[in-house]
């Protein structure tokens, strides 16, 4: 049950004036968020809280928008929704996104928060990712999650779904960190909905942003310090050269974290960022062991466990045979094979719900693993 404190911070954050620093000068000149409240609801004019180091005319818009808001209709309809509320001052609240210079004073979330969250690496990229970046996401992501680490991204389109879904398969730890309050009509993107269920069983959903607050377009570099924030590092997988995921790697240097990339074709736009970061000293990272090696948790890589593929039938065998990892059309498996295209199609979706393919669109497979 969330404290009476929370209650105050909550009904703060309904006001679009308080943010991360304005949270910090409040508890700084009042010592809690209830103290606050009540000191905010006294004042007759800014005059008597120039103190506390807010700009006057964005504290009179803080007393302003005060007097609609009712604290415990607000923390009523957080507690309809089954929502848990996270604030600077408790214990859970993660260490290392307390150490960032704005950390949120408020975090929503579906979900559990875990201990074993501090072991935890963001995955972050591009929404419009290549076959590339269809068969590295799954791969890396999954290895880290098997190894123990919890999985961070921001759940958008591309490679942030895609990290998330994979650490899923792994049985592993996945948080999500979105730009939008957690009600059904503001969660972004929309198609995400049902994944935000499958993160909480198994991690936890996240934001800084109240009820009924669109993703908005600026939230994205707010959610960014966040994601990076909570992580040991970064890793881009696929990133043009003026992808919004690099914000993400701007807020990890700032936060001294470390940053790793996979490298890619100099002729592929989305290889573009990566490239660039590993010219400028970011580590380079052809597998998980390699971010393992790095974040000195050779321990924890022992937990790591290989998948081995292994036919079920003579048709399967013929597949497994000649697919790889470079995508393979399902017309030149069928030449390869010399399997009826039927048998072929049928064998693949098969192949596919047992976890041993993936289609990565346009009929055009590869091994998982």
């Amino acid at each position: 049950m969330a404290s009476e404190e929370a209650k105050y911070f909550n009904a703060f954050n309904q006001i679009q004036e308080v943010g991360a620093r304005t949270f910090k000068k409040l508890l700084a000149g009042f010592g809690s968020m209830e103290s606050a409240w009540a000191g905010i609801a006294g004042a007759r004019n800014t005059e008597s809280l120039r103190a506390l180091g807010i700009k006057p005319p964005v504290m009179e818009k803080i007393i302003q928008q005060s007097v609609g808001i009712n604290p415990d209709a607000e923390m009523e309809r957080v507690q309809k929704l089954g929502l848990n509320i996270l604030t600077i001052n408790d214990e859970i609240y993660p260490k290392r996104l307390k150490e960032i210079y704005d950390p949120p004073g408020i975090l929503y979330y579906y979900g559990k928060l875990s201990p074993a969250d501090d072991l935890s690496i963001a995955v972050v990229g591009t929404r419009r990712l290549s076959y590339y970046g269809k068969q590295v996401t799954p791969r890396l992501a999954y290895d880290l999650a098997r190894a123990g680490l919890t999985i961070i991204s921001g759940m958008a389109k591309g490679i942030d779904t895609l990290a998330h879904k994979s650490a899923l398969e792994a049985n592993g730890r996945t948080l999500a960190v979105i730009g939008s309050g957690l009600d059904e009509k503001s969660i972004y993107p929309r198609e995400n909905l049902r994944l935000v269920k499958e993160i909480s069983r198994h991690g936890a959903v996240m934001s800084e942003y109240p009820i009924g607050v669109a993703g908005l377009p600026q939230h994205f570099p707010a959610r960014n310090r966040i994601v990076a924030g909570m992580c040991l590092g970064v890793l881009v997988i696929e990133a043009p050269e003026k992808s919004g995921a690099l914000l993400t790697v701007q807020h990890a240097l700032a936060q001294n974290r470390d940053v790793f990339a996979v490298p890619g074709s100099i002729f592929d736009q989305n290889s573009q960022g990566p490239n660039n970061l590993i010219k400028m000293g970011a580590k380079l990272v052809t597998s998980a062991q390699d971010i393992l090696d790095e974040l000195q948790l050779g321990v924890v890589a022992e937990k790591s466990q290989a998948r081995c593929v292994l036919a079920d039938t003579k048709e399967e065998a013929r597949v497994l045979e000649f697919l790889s990892h470079q995508p393979l059309h399902i017309d030149k498996l069928a030449k390869l094979t010399k399997l009826d295209t039927p048998v072929l199609s049928s064998c693949l979706v098969l192949m596919e719900m047992k976890g041993k393919v993936k289609d990565l669109g346009g009929m055009n497979y590869v091994i998982y693993k």
